[in-house]
């Protein structure tokens, strides 16, 4: 019922009377010109990022090659099934189970950047510069300045150790609670398959809905809680790639 709405179906209307139609015509012009303001302007859902695994290095391009199988398997089995009730219901599961994919991927883009993150550190660089000042710290005798100078260096070279353990066990964590979740993933996709052969009745495929809810809630965790790591929003290692 926005203004504009009804300024564009009223000049419709006006158009057709005027072009010579009766008015019940130039009624049923002003309608379909409305409704086509009204399509135009319902809000359409988030944009599905393009999933590109090769972008990204192992584990994460595996876990959401993984993913991407899985949903491809339940697909498939959709559309091989007989239209109706099932069909449609199974459906708006494999919808569901897309947005799973989506938040796997954006997990392995914030994984991966943390990867990448780890491997610029360089700890075997680090490692050696602090055993270097640890044996000129040995050897210093007498120069208060100097011993306190290379005490400072040494916490400095600590912490950036500290940084990169703290990555690396994050994202370690992070991959394997992924590949659990695909394991899940693929586990509902088996589920959906007996069930595209066995169910008599829309309420059989309830409990696989709720699974994959859940399932998906999960992920939406985990990537949120990367996000809260990086403090970078989950989109930026899908954009940089």
């Amino acid at each position: 019922m926005s203004p504009s709405a009804i300024v564009l179906a009223g000049a419709g209307m006006a158009g057709a009377i005027l072009g010579g139609l009766p008015i019940a015509a130039a009624a049923a012009v002003g309608a379909a010109v409305w409704a086509a303001r009204v399509a135009i302007g319902i809000p359409r859902g988030p944009k599905r990022a393009r999933v590109n695994p090769n972008a990204l290095n192992d584990p994460w391009r595996s876990r959401v090659r993984e993913a991407l199988s899985a949903q491809q398997h339940f697909d498939e089995t959709v559309r091989r099934m007989q239209s109706g009730p099932l069909r449609e219901r199974l459906a708006s599961v494999g919808d569901r189970l897309a947005d799973g994919v989506q938040e796997c991927w954006r997990i392995a883009c914030q994984g991966n950047n943390m990867l990448v993150a780890y491997w610029q550190l360089d700890v075997k660089s680090i490692q050696m510069d602090l055993a270097q000042l640890q044996a000129e710290r040995k050897a210093s005798t007498g120069d208060t300045d100097h011993a306190a100078s290379l005490d400072r260096a040494i916490e400095a070279v600590k912490s950036q150790l500290v940084s990169a353990e703290r990555i690396r066990s994050v994202a370690e964590d992070a991959s394997d609670r992924l590949r659990v979740l695909d394991a899940q993933l693929d586990e509902a996709v088996a589920r959906a398959v007996e069930l595209s052969v066995k169910a008599d009745d829309v309420g059989d495929i309830s409990p696989l809905t709720n699974d994959v809810d859940s399932l998906v809630g999960e992920l939406e965790s985990l990537r949120q809680g990367l996000e809260e790591t990086q403090g970078t929003p989950g989109a930026a290692g899908a954009a940089a790639s």
